[in-house]
C-alpha cells in the first residue's frame, strides 16, 4: 500500500461557473477540481497556488476551507487505475485573478484533455468528481459544521 497523500483542490467560482480540467475514458468525458499533490515543505496553500499555475494557469488567492475528502481507491470505481491509492483532499474556495487567461498550464496532468468552465446549472448531469460535492457546488452552500465528507466519490 502507498504512503497516504495530502491534496490540495481549488473550488474556484465566477460568473456562474465551475473551473475544471476535462479528462477522457472509456465512457466519456469526466472533470475533476484543479488541484493536486502537496510536496515536502509546502503547505497546502502553497501547493494549490502552484498546482493551479501548473495546470490551469490560473492565479488564484486562496479562501476558505471549504471541504475535506478522504479517497480510498478500493472502495470506489477507479480501483484498477489507481489500486492501493489513498489521500486526503482539501477543498478550498479560491477566487480567480486572471479569469479571461485560464488555459492548459506548463505542466498539466496526464491525460488531461483541456480546461473548462462548467454551468453551475448542469453539475449534476456531468461526471464531475467527487460526485458528493456536485450538489454543494451547484448550490453554493459550505456547511462549516460538515466540513468532512469521509470516504466518497
Amino acid at each position: 500500500m502507498r504512503p497516504v497523500r495530502n491534496s490540495a483542490k481549488a473550488i474556484i467560482i465566477h460568473q456562474g461557473k465551475l473551473l475544471a480540467i476535462e479528462l477522457l475514458d472509456q465512457q466519456g468525458p469526466w472533470f475533476k477540481l484543479p488541484g493536486g499533490g502537496q510536496n515536502p515543505g509546502e503547505t497546502l496553500h502553497q501547493a494549490l497556488i502552484r498546482e493551479c499555475r501548473e495546470e490551469v494557469n490560473a492565479y488564484v488567492c486562496v479562501g476558505e476551507l471549504l471541504l475535506v475528502r478522504e479517497y480510498l481507491s478500493w472502495n470506489h470505481e477507479f480501483e484498477k487505475e489507481s489500486p492501493g491509492f489513498q489521500s486526503i483532499e482539501f477543498m478550498f474556495g479560491c477566487e480567480i485573478l486572471n479569469p479571461l487567461e485560464v488555459s492548459a498550464g506548463h505542466d498539466p496532468d496526464e491525460g488531461q484533455l483541456k480546461v473548462v468552465w462548467l454551468d453551475l446549472d448542469r453539475l449534476e448531469d456531468l461526471r464531475l468528481y467527487p460526485k458528493a460535492i456536485r450538489p454543494m457546488i451547484k448550490d453554493q452552500k459550505w456547511e462549516t459544521s460538515s466540513v468532512y465528507l469521509g470516504d466518497v466519490n
